[in-house]
């Protein structure tokens, strides 16, 4: 099976399914698309296979943890080889819940969440900003998230 050219309505049904409510049951599943337990099983495993599924996740309201202040920070690196070792840092933080490796203005762009403002300036000054690679940064807050879904499978 490969990636998009050979999911099939069954297939795209059942992704759907899953990205709604990843513990449905199987059986209820296939009373739903009129299939056999044991065929969303295959066809489960399968996409698993194929890694099209790569697991299933909790998601968590980090506003309920006391974590308000959202940002995206766009860094800029002294030099282009500096880009692995950066990472590793900025890995490191466990304010950063994403990273992404960026074309344009930025070489790197971070999602960063902390509990309140205080705690944002604190990790941009003495994290973030302290990382010998980043040689400069733009802060980005978050104000409301209106949309956040999955990609249509």
């Amino acid at each position: 099976m490969h990636t998009s050219a050979r999911l099939d309505d069954l297939d795209r049904a059942i992704l759907k399914t899953l990205m709604e409510d990843a513990r449905r049951p199987y059986a209820e599943m296939a009373k739903q698309f009129d299939v056999s337990p044991a065929t969303i099983h295959v066809r489960i495993e399968k996409m698993k296979a194929a890694e099209i599924i790569e697991g299933t996740e909790v998601i968590v309201n980090p506003k309920k943890l006391g974590y308000d202040v959202c940002c995206f920070i766009g860094i800029n690196l002294n030099a282009a080889r500096d880009y692995h070792s950066a990472l590793e840092k900025l890995n490191a933080l466990d304010e950063v819940v994403e990273a992404y490796y960026t074309t344009g203005a930025y070489n790197i762009f971070v999602k960063l969440m902390c509990k309140n403002i205080e705690e944002l300036q604190y990790v941009l000054i003495d994290k973030l900003q302290a990382i010998d690679e980043v040689q400069s940064t733009e802060t980005l807050i978050s104000l409301q998230n209106p949309i956040n879904r999955n990609v249509e499978p």
